[in-house]
């Protein structure tokens, strides 16, 4: 109560003073008006950023879950008609959450902006999702939490539409391996590009955002002096060229939570799993620590079937509780040293990897699934995500 009070006696008195000051100095200059009689400077920003008074509203309620249970949605499958399936397993299991793509893989936004929006220009929008209104009015009457997936720095359609914004090999614009364009972490314009996607999302309702590819492309460090790029603010940086690339990672995540601070959701990031065993990820610009201390919720990528020889596992994706686990307890040790650690939400294996050849991969179903689940709860982490790439779920799983 004395903080709604302290509020409102900071209005009135705002509201009393400005024609007084105006009335007693009417030349006197803007600037110096707005410090001396408002004194923002002072106003403990936390207290009004966290006041329903100066919150957006959405129109939609959603509450926290007991602990998010989540799957994996591409823009089709939300905009087809494969949701109303996965709202059924909703329903009829203990998940309770959907990251759904809102700029995916390619670098498109899955919905076409209004004609109002500021985002309506960049002419990237498919009609992957036809109403996302419509969509997010269902999540809410079924008690589903939105999560809205923004893919960041891998953007083939940027890359080619803007060659200044991206690594040139040559006259080219630079791909990797699988025919995949990113653009320039170092660049403030190809932050705000991702974040004002962000904004839009967490207007329509979204109560988190997710940055997947936060980071440099893979092998980046063998690449990094023969590329053409820039490096804008960090080109006087006396860093070498990894620290370099870690502070450029951390500042946009940083730089984009603050962004939203105002609009009420939580900041989460995808993160390679390796990445919490290493000081620093080499190359591609994660520390998993300075990450984790700039979001809500840190969401390593602990897919069984990702890993190679690790925590003395010579064949992975055969022992699902044991890697979870073994994975796990390294995170609770490096998030444990955070002052004010995020949520552990990781990613896990809801698909079959026959890649990696006869005897190395499992064919993956309720038992190896729910192997994970135990692998994180057993090590006191209660929240996950599922990832299958074409939103095929596996029947029967006990999520709990």
């Amino acid at each position: 109560m004395k903080h709604v009070k302290w509020i409102t006696a900071l209005l009135a008195i705002v509201c009393i003073t400005i024609p007084m000051t105006v009335w007693a100095d009417e030349n006197q200059k803007v600037e110096n008006f707005t410090e001396r009689t408002y004194g923002f400077e002072e106003i403990d920003k936390e207290l009004v950023s966290n006041s329903p008074m100066f919150k957006f509203d959405s129109g939609l309620t959603f509450q926290y879950p007991d602990a998010i249970r989540g799957i994996y949605v591409t823009g089709h499958s939300a905009g087809g008609a494969r949701f109303e399936n996965l709202v059924e397993l909703m329903n009829t299991t203990d998940l309770n959450a959907m990251v759904i793509d809102i700029k995916d893989d390619y670098g498109n936004i899955t919905y076409v902006p209004d004609e109002d929006s500021e985002l309506a220009s960049l002419d990237i929008g498919k009609r992957y999702i036809k109403d996302p209104n419509k969509m997010l009015k269902e999540l809410e009457e079924n008690e589903i939490y939105p999560i809205g997936r923004i893919v960041v720095f891998k953007d083939s359609v940027l890359a080619e539409k803007r060659h200044d914004l991206t690594f040139m090999d040559g006259d080219k614009v630079w791909k990797n391996g699988r025919g995949e364009s990113f653009v320039n972490p170092f660049m403030k314009e190809v932050w705000d590009h991702n974040v004002n996607i962000a904004i839009e999302a967490a207007k329509m309702g979204f109560q988190e955002i997710q940055f997947d590819y936060v980071r440099f492309p893979e092998g980046f460090e063998k690449r990094h002096d023969a590329l053409k790029y820039v490096f804008e603010d960090y080109e006087e940086s006396e860093l070498d060229p990894v620290q370099r690339r870690v502070e450029a990672i951390t500042d946009f995540v940083e730089y984009a939570r603050e962004k939203l601070h105002p609009y009420g959701v939580k900041v989460s990031v995808d993160i390679f799993g390796y990445a919490a065993t290493l000081a620093e990820a080499p190359g591609i610009g994660q520390n998993f620590s300075r990450i984790s201390e700039n979001v809500d919720v840190i969401s390593s990528m602990i897919y069984p079937s990702h890993w190679t020889s690790y925590f003395g596992i010579q064949k992975p994706d055969l022992e699902p509780y044991r890697l979870v686990s073994e994975y796990a307890k390294v995170e609770n040790e490096v998030l444990g040293a955070l002052e004010n650690p995020p949520i552990s939400r990781p990613w896990i294996q809801d698909f079959s990897a026959p890649w990696l050849g006869a005897g190395n991969y499992l064919k993956y179903g309720k038992a190896e699934v729910e192997a994970q689940i135990k692998g994180l709860k057993d090590n006191g982490i209660d929240e996950y995500l599922l990832w299958n790439a074409g939103n095929r779920y596996t029947p029967g799983v006990t999520y709990k």
